[in-house]
């Protein structure tokens, strides 16, 4: 096995994020062979001691990927100060803990739909940089009747804190007498970027769903529940987006 960053092999076997691994390489906790390491050193996963506060570095767990209909008021990510719900705790205890799952992009704490729990790192990579500009589908309740003029200035892009949206496919879905349903495609993932938009526009969202990522849809899997995609599945995302 060739060397690689240390904070890549300590994010691939579970134990926390790059970034975090970063962070302990910073502190003087890593050790590789019995010396203190430092940010910028590479390791052999396979070969060299590699070790953390004294304890060895466990092996990477094999490649993992859930598919989660996350329900409203659940946080992602792995761990909350405050004691609230995380996408984690809606998994088993035999999938908490071990495999290094961590969520793939977000959805804020209001929204519902389709997030991917994963320990690959190339997935999270692939799924989460702008550059690849994989397609994710929502729909939303927004509040009132948008017109024809809202909803193609929503389609060209709206631009938030002064920089430039890309063109968003937008379809009409249906309308009650106060609210309308919306059908919305992106290719990039801009912090609260449909809410954002939709309060700009006039017309507050009243209940957002993301429905699809890429081409893994929900389809009948229940709010709350999860299922294990198949490497094949998750694969496909790696591939370049049409």
């Amino acid at each position: 096995m060739a060397a690689e960053r240390l904070q890549k092999l300590i994010a691939a076997a579970g134990v926390c994020s790059r970034r975090r691994g970063e962070a302990l390489l910073r502190e003087g906790r890593v050790q590789v062979n019995g010396r203190v390491a430092v940010l910028g050193d590479r390791a052999d996963g396979e070969r060299d001691d590699i070790r953390i506060d004294g304890r060895p570095l466990r092996a990477a767990p094999a490649p993992l990927t859930l598919l989660l209909n996350k329900p409203p008021g659940v946080l992602c990510t792995c761990r909350d100060p405050h004691g609230r719900a995380t996408v984690l705790d809606l998994l088993p205890p035999g999938l908490r803990r071990g495999h290094g799952l961590h969520p793939v992009g977000r959805l804020d704490a209001e929204s519902r739909g389709a997030l991917l729990l994963s320990n690959a790192g190339s997935l999270t990579l692939r799924l989460t940089h702008p550059r690849y500009g994989h397609r994710k589908t929502y729909r939303v309740w927004v509040k009132g009747r948008p017109g024809p003029q809202v909803l193609e200035r929503w389609r060209r892009g709206v631009p938030l804190d002064g920089v430039a949206s890309q063109p968003v496919a937008l379809s009409l879905l249906g309308a009650r007498a106060d609210a309308t349903r919306l059908e919305l495609v992106l290719r990039e993932g801009r912090n609260r970027q449909i809410r954002r938009t939709a309060e700009l526009l006039g017309h507050p969202v009243l209940d957002l769903e993301r429905v699809a990522i890429g081409p893994l849809a929900l389809g009948a899997l229940p709010e709350g529940h999860w299922r294990r995609l198949e490497p094949q599945e998750w694969q496909a995302l790696l591939a370049p987006s049409p």
